[in-house]
């Protein structure tokens, strides 16, 4: 496996391997791709009662909000999409991290991993910090390291979360 550079990076967009749409050159850095907040969150709410991973019910479990700007509140759990629309070919994955900036104001993002073969706009869990930060639509928030396999993966990602616009609430199905 190899990270890919700009160099490499700006190849693999200007042939077409690797897609990002809306796409800005400026968000290639020196090893990777920063994306932007989309305009919607779902926020985490407890409604007194389990949620069953094999009922695949979560819609209640969340409240969906429109906008351009959001205030993240202490250790609350949110989930954000990306503005940018992504495909990756066979041979690339990736590594979502957040920028730096956002990781130093105590918020954070469990580990996340974009697939190879993955396509759509992605779904990340936020989680705050000690106090309130209020983010805004179209600022880079995360940082994608992606990575050359060292052969085509032999089975391409193509889950239930392929395609997916916006925000995707988790599904249990199998």
């Amino acid at each position: 496996m190899a990270i890919l550079s700009d160099l490499d990076l700006l190849n693999y967009i200007r042939s077409k391997r690797l897609l990002i749409e809306p796409f800005e050159e400026s968000t290639v850095r020196e090893n990777g791709v920063d994306l932007r907040i989309g305009g919607t969150i779902a926020r985490m709410k407890n409604v007194g009662k389990p949620l069953d991973t094999r009922s695949d019910d979560v819609e209640e479990f969340y409240t969906m909000e429109s906008g351009s700007s959001f205030i993240i509140n202490p250790r609350e759990h949110v989930l954000l999409h990306t503005k940018e629309y992504i495909r990756l070919p066979v041979d690339l994955m990736g590594f979502v991290n957040l920028r730096s900036s956002y990781a130093r104001v105590g918020l954070s993002i469990p580990p996340t991993i974009i697939d190879a073969n993955f396509e759509g706009q992605l779904t990340i869990e936020l989680v705050g910090g000690d106090f309130p930060v209020k983010l805004y639509e179209n600022d880079r928030f995360i940082h994608v390291v992606f990575a050359k396999l060292t052969s085509p993966v032999e089975r391409p990602y193509r889950g239930k979360y392929q395609g997916q616009r916006g925000i995707r609430l988790p599904s249990f199905k199998q």
